[in-house]
């Protein structure tokens, strides 16, 4: 019999939908299923004003059957069906879709929502097949029609019989060749897989018979394998139900299943959205980080669904970087999908789901800072550091949305506290807030440079992650109060009375102190009397915009470049060390380099900073010691 051939830009777009179009070849289910489902629906609408169809809505389903030793694999329906002619029409020319068509002439549908609309879903399966044979019947039609095709070299159509209506599409599954294996699509577990994870919510039952063992009659220990049919698909989604009908053990069971959590989620949002854009939301607030959460890849993102019909595994555009731990799906049927359903056209309607997104979680976030404050620092625990990275991240384009959330240890209250409970515990006269970066709550505790801070019965904030300070730069100040680090050159501690007594006896002893400058060369930008020192020797703090803090966690980085802080080497006078250093600068200034040295390094050791040459060190304290 004659081929007829597709038209030149048909045989393009074929070839290129094979080679080019899905990246992924599972695919085809999805589009064959939707197809299905499509027919289905038709046949539905042409029931509600023909009372001659005949058939209940429950009565309409798809059906898949594996033959392995054909190596055929069918995809059935007892929808609409097709004439020769839609036949001709819709498979012949590529692109010429039957969906949208269906649509345009039956305008003002409410009840149905047709997923396939850009007819060139059911070309998917030539990745798989060496020949496709359709065999259809149209509602109120007597004659069925075949119609088949190997692929670009054409197809024909021909008579044939069917006893209903509906579609039967026969797929000849490709040999193996090298790495690629076609047996999985004749393996029945596969199928149900795929039918789970991409058309789970088709409203229509998915049958497929699936192959079981029992004991034989009157046997204790022999088996038979026996058919038995199952519906595949869970068909009504969890998230177009009313919440009254779901409870929390619902959506728990939901996620653990969905996403492979063995925990509940801390927080469940279910929304449902009309208007500018139309969409339902169901997101889940995790109790605990993924175990590569915080690596290179974990890859963030929402399930996206058409209409029920799973379009991206994980659609990133959804959730902004801060909000990456957030899991869950949205379901639209406004979004501007291209040919192959599998990418999103990146268009307005998108980034306006997005953003109605990222305002739900926030005030989620703060609904449970507020109301469930055990939970939130649960939650805390495992994501504040992405809340942290948020702010700093983009030079603080979202740091008014996410102030609020972060927190960070107090030496007050010896817990996580948030900024706004600092400011409302704050003295009168208080400049600013406080805080003290370092590895450990413990250490940090330990800094001499806390001391003037607590001595004045002022609260600290403890910075344990690498982001903490460069966040708190970002923000600059919170309602009006800047952020000070206590090791930074000036606290605003002090009277004009204590300044001008700290100035005399910096004047006193500039001689002393230039000399100890002198003998720490560039390691130092200055050798001054502390203000802030009540029971330590000696300490480090820094001038500029760059704390020790920073300096060595930007030179931990991998690198070239290192940056150094300007270190200021700070002395306390009403340490005994002190009569030391000035009786040593009046008869052995050799001595006074000495222990210039020592006190240097012992300042670096206290900030966990390395000491350039420990060998010079223990020497120099060896010999002090004989």
């Amino acid at each position: 019999m004659e081929k007829t051939q597709f038209k030149t830009e048909s045989r393009r777009l074929l070839d290129l939908m094979i080679n080019s179009v899905y990246t992924n070849r599972e695919i085809f289910l999805r589009e064959l299923i939707s197809n299905a489902s499509d027919a289905l629906d038709k046949l539905y609408f042409h029931s509600l004003t023909d009372q001659n169809v005949g058939l209940e809505r429950e009565d309409f389903s798809i059906r898949i059957t594996v033959d392995r030793e054909t190596r055929t694999l069918t995809i059935s329906d007892n929808g609409i069906g097709m004439t020769e002619e839609e036949l001709d029409s819709n498979l012949g020319t590529i692109a010429n879709s039957g969906s949208l068509a269906f649509i345009q002439e039956n305008d003002g549908l409410e009840d149905i929502d047709i997923i396939g609309q850009f007819g060139v879903g059911f070309y998917s399966a030539f990745m798989v097949s060496k020949r496709v044979t359709v065999i259809t019947r149209a509602y109120g039609a007597e004659q069925a029609w075949q119609w088949e095709s190997e692929g670009l070299d054409g197809y024909t159509v021909t008579s044939a019989s069917k006893d209903s209506a509906g579609t039967d599409i026969i797929l000849n599954l490709k040999d193996n060749s090298g790495e690629e294996n076609y047996d999985e699509f004749l393996d029945t577990y596969k199928i149900k897989s795929l039918v789970k994870k991409y058309s789970d919510y088709i409203r229509y039952p998915i049958k497929m018979d699936m192959e079981k063992r029992r004991l034989k009659e009157g046997s204790e220990s022999e088996y038979e394998a026996y058919l038995e049919t199952e519906i595949l698909n869970s068909m009504v989604p969890i998230w177009r139900k009313n919440k009254s009908e779901l409870t929390d053990e619902d959506y728990f069971y939901f996620y653990k299943d969905k996403f492979f959590d063995y925990e509940s989620p801390l927080r469940v949002i279910h929304s449902s959205t009309e208007g500018r854009a139309t969409y339902n939301a169901l997101l889940f607030i995790p109790a605990r980080t993924p175990y590569n959460y915080y690596s290179k890849d974990y890859e963030k993102g929402l399930q996206l669904y058409s209409n029920g019909v799973l379009i991206m595994e994980k659609c990133g555009d959804l959730l902004p970087d801060h909000y990456s731990f957030v899991r869950g799906l949205v379901d639209s049927q406004d979004l501007s999908l291209n040919i192959s359903r599998e990418m999103l056209q990146h268009d307005r309607q998108l980034k306006l789901i997005a953003k109605n997104l990222e305002k739900k979680v926030t005030g989620e976030l703060l609904d449970m800072l507020n109301q469930q404050r055990e939970e939130y620092e649960k939650f805390y625990q495992s994501f504040g550091l992405q809340l942290k990275w948020g702010i700093y991240n983009e030079f603080g384009v979202n740091k008014e949305l996410l102030k609020p959330l972060i927190m960070f240890y107090s030496s007050h209250e010896k817990k996580l506290v948030t900024i706004e409970e600092y400011i409302g515990r704050m003295q009168e006269e208080q400049k600013y807030i406080y805080y003290a970066g370092g590895e450990s709550i413990d250490r940090i505790d330990r800094l001499p440079q806390t001391e003037l801070v607590k001595d004045k019965g002022l609260e600290i904030l403890y910075l344990t992650d690498d982001v903490d300070e460069f966040t708190l730069r970002v923000l600059h100040d919170y309602g009006g109060k800047e952020f000070k680090s206590v090791t930074s050159g000036d606290l605003g501690l002090e009277s004009e009375e204590e300044k001008e007594s700290t100035a005399k006896q910096a004047e006193d002893f500039k001689e002393l102190f230039s000399c100890m400058k002198e003998s720490l060369g560039d390691k130092v930008k200055e050798v001054r009397l502390s203000q802030r020192l009540k029971s330590h020797p000696v300490c480090l703090s820094s001038d500029g915009v760059l704390s020790l803090e920073m300096e060595k966690i930007l030179n931990a980085m991998p690198s070239e470049n290192q940056v150094k802080a300007e270190r200021v080497l700070e002395i306390n006078a009403n340490h005994p060390i002190f009569s030391t250093l000035k009786n040593l600068y009046e008869h052995d200034q050799e001595k006074l380099k000495t222990y210039s040295e020592i006190l240097y390094n012992q300042a670096l050791l206290i900030e966990g900073i390395a000491i350039e040459d420990p060998v010079a060190f223990s020497n120099a304290i060896c010999n002090l010691m004989a």
